[in-house]
């Protein structure tokens, strides 16, 4: 899983991901200080493993991961390589999903490269950038569809709908807003849109406006733009963040305690975007490891299996599964057993998050 961290420059976005990841990128007040993307792995938070790992004492414990890429601010132009914008257009076309970072605080302490924060513009800056690469690329895959037409007429679906996506573009619409059919979605996807992958806003607020976005203007404008088109959001102060990621988590806890918040911001963001993609986790346990296994959402058994080892999936037999809350309720697998929550499932069984499964197979 790989998210891009987009947004204009000096709105937040290296600050948020040194928190994130801890990698230390460089931070400065001045436009394009982030050129060359900074990536980073971090864990998703699952409080789950360290309930297992109280009842198993494992070896290891390895949470699911999620790579965040930092992509360098861009500006009007970009699409025509201003700002070194074809660069940064390339590295988001690599991810799989955007956080794009917007300013929703005032101020002049940190330059903006407008003047002053206005969501609704910002966003609309970087939309109509990622737009205008779409419509080019569009352009070229249309006038490739066209010659192949002529010897091959069953590509006639395909212009067709690579022509309306193109027209959806050019009247100023992302290609995720359009409505499409399951099969079209699939075709889409294929596409590697820049507008068409899917979007959580992390709104970057001031410190003394954690926990009121209500009464935040900006806040309140990038949500409504959120729910038109169908986005996350998450509200995030990236200069508090990164202030408790250099916290021990005794300290952590004691400073969101004086802040007020039950979780981070940043902790809110990762589990949104690990949801974002679609994707859940099943457990495995025992006294090597105590894991998280990343796998799409209606992953069926085998599928889940071959996420360990492709041996798994070939010889597949059946998966002895738990939901956590029944094991954390019995408090062992041999008890959850003899309340008959453990259940034998086979090939047909579609996963489910917070599985705790260990899967029977012939070698």
């Amino acid at each position: 899983m790989k998210l891009g961290i987009v947004g204009l420059p000096n709105v937040g976005k290296s600050t948020l991901f040194n928190a994130i990841t801890g990698a230390g990128a460089e931070v400065a007040n001045y436009p394009f200080c982030t050129i060359d993307p900074n990536v980073g792995v971090v864990a998703v938070p699952d409080g789950r493993l360290e309930k297992l790992a109280a009842m198993y004492s494992p070896e290891k414990i390895t949470p699911a991961v999620i790579e965040f890429v930092d992509i360098a601010g861009l500006v009007r132009g970009a699409s025509k390589g201003e700002g070194l914008g074809n660069r940064f257009l390339s590295h988001i076309r690599e991810v799989d999903a955007v956080v794009h970072v917007v300013r929703c605080f005032d101020g002049t302490d940190v330059v903006h490269v407008d003047g002053e924060a206005d969501p609704a513009r910002d966003v609309e800056t970087i939309n109509v950038e990622l737009g205008l690469a779409d419509i080019e690329y569009m352009e070229k895959r249309i006038d490739r569809a066209r010659k192949a037409l002529k010897g091959d007429k069953s590509v006639e679906g395909e212009l067709e709908l690579l022509e309306r996506i193109y027209k959806w573009l050019c009247d100023g619409h992302t290609a995720r807003t359009m409505e499409l059919t399951d099969d079209e979605r699939v075709a889409a996807a294929g596409l590697d849109l820049l507008t068409y992958k899917p979007v959580i806003y992390a709104a970057n607020t001031a410190e003394d406006e954690i926990g009121k976005q209500a009464g935040n203007r900006h806040y309140v404008a990038l949500e409504k733009i959120a729910q038109a088109e169908g986005s996350g959001i998450v509200p995030v102060c990236a200069k508090i963040e990164a202030e408790l990621s250099e916290l021990s988590s005794e300290e952590r806890a004691d400073f969101m305690r004086e802040l007020g918040i039950a979780e981070s911001g940043l902790d809110a963001l990762i589990r949104a975007s690990y949801a974002l993609l679609g994707y859940i986790s099943f457990l495995t346990a025992g006294p090597k490891e105590v894991r998280a296994w990343t796998i799409v959402c209606g992953t069926k058994a085998p599928g889940a299996a071959g996420k360990i080892h492709s041996d798994f999936e070939r010889g597949f037999i059946r998966a002895e599964a738990v939901s956590y809350e029944d094991l954390k309720k019995y408090g062992s697998v041999n008890a959850a057993k003899e309340a008959g929550a453990l259940r034998s499932e086979g090939k047909e069984y579609v996963m489910r998050d917070g599985d705790v499964v260990l899967f029977r197979f012939n070698v």
